[in-house]
């Protein structure tokens, strides 16, 4: 089959690689029909490569067809339609059962002390092959995938396998009051969907920060209220004009869907950079002990967060050595949040939402639909945010 395999720092390609096929009870395998690029895969394209290996497979939101189950998979048939969400879990430990598939019990992987395994996502998380591929082999396929209707498009259903969820997540932790305010930082994929998701669950008025004209005004025109990240000289003047609209206080919450790559910290970027060009053994070794996160993003969330408020940290980091402002975040007395999303631990919320109506605008959130075999270009445009890429789907 054709799959997107990573092979170093900015080098994916489409290779051949052997098909996937059922090596345990409880596997599936499925013709994967639509999958997506997602910006936690651009970590792996920048700066988790110590931690990848040459023909590692990409990819974590696919959706498609079963072919095949194993017999300990009693509620799926060949030809069910599924989307598969990211994270691999039983359903049955003691951290699925409590809503933490993220964390759980039977595919944690414990020989690097992370959590549940994922799909596509460096060896720290099990090196399991991902869904940007024309088939996937499905581990604990007994309770990850989830059926979907036929007939509307994948367009609908294919974002349950992370972006929803992902977004639904950073909205529930942030626990915006009902009729209170949130500042969403970044607005690629996650950000612009969390602020989607933040509109319909009731917030009173949704701020957006980015610094790229096309995600501001796609944000714009569903009644987000923009900030360019340009129009300002520092983050202490942004914060100023957040707080002129919010009674002098600053939001209730603010949601950090940037990450470790953050603009604005250069010294970060420089170690970043220099650990992903060390040899793999020595920079994994660099990045496991002494790496660090740009953190300009969540520093401007604990400075602009009202005090009492809560920050929900929804963008991928890493770092092991980040410094932290403890004395502001004790004196604001902030709430923090964050982690994985736990895919299943929110779907039947999500799913009354994803109906012809369609308040989320998921019918239409791509803005780019590619064939697989156009992934290596994808990666770049979206890396450099170019062509207004906020999100793309590939077709095998």
């Amino acid at each position: 089959m054709k799959a997107v395999t990573w092979q170093g720092k900015r080098d994916v390609r489409v290779e051949t690689v052997p098909d996937p096929t059922i090596q345990e009870p409880t596997d599936a395998v499925i013709r994967v029909t639509s999958t997506g690029l997602c910006g936690s895969d651009l970590h792996l394209y920048e700066v988790l490569t110590p931690f990848m290996t040459p023909g590692d497979i990409l990819g974590h939101e696919p959706m498609g067809i079963v072919e095949e189950v194993g017999a300990g998979v009693p509620d799926l048939k060949a030809g069910d339609r599924v989307v598969v969400p990211f994270q691999i879990a039983c359903g049955d430990c003691w951290m699925c059962l409590n809503s933490l598939p993220t964390q759980c019990e039977t595919t944690q992987v414990t020989g690097e002390g992370m959590g549940a395994a994922l799909f596509g996502y460096t060896r720290l998380y099990g090196a399991v092959p991902g869904g940007q591929a024309e088939y996937l082999r499905v581990p604990q396929a007994q309770y990850g995938p989830i059926k979907v209707p036929e007939g509307p498009s994948d367009d609908r259903f294919v974002y349950l396998s992370d972006v929803l969820p992902t977004a639904w997540q950073a909205v529930a932790y942030a626990g915006i009051p009902e009729g209170g305010s949130v500042a969403v930082l970044g607005l690629g994929p996650i950000g612009d969907m969390a602020c989607r998701v933040a509109q319909v669950r009731g917030a009173g008025r949704v701020f957006g920060v980015d610094l790229v004209g096309d995600r501001l005004r796609r944000a714009r025109a569903r009644g987000v209220e923009t900030f360019d990240l340009r129009s300002f000289d520092s983050e202490k003047e942004l914060v100023a004009a957040i707080r002129d609209q919010t009674d002098g206080r600053g939001p209730d919450a603010v949601i950090d869907a940037v990450g470790t790559e953050a603009h604005g910290s250069a010294a970060a970027r420089l170690v970043q950079n220099a650990s992903a060009l060390l040899p793999r053994k020595i920079g994994g070794l660099l990045a496991e002990r002494f790496s660090v996160d740009r953190l300009a993003a969540l520093h401007t969330a604990i400075e602009l967060v009202r005090r009492g408020g809560t920050i929900s940290l929804t963008g991928v980091y890493g770092g092991m050595a980040d410094p932290m402002p403890m004395l502001t975040m004790f004196d604001k007395q902030l709430q923090i949040r964050m982690g994985q999303a736990n895919v299943r631990r929110w779907v039947d919320e999500i799913l009354p939402y994803l109906t012809d109506e369609d308040p989320l605008g998921v019918d239409d959130f791509a803005t780019h639909r590619v064939p697989l075999s156009e992934a290596p270009q994808a990666y770049e445009t979206f890396q450099q945010k170019r062509d207004g890429a906020v999100k793309f789907l590939m077709t095998p």
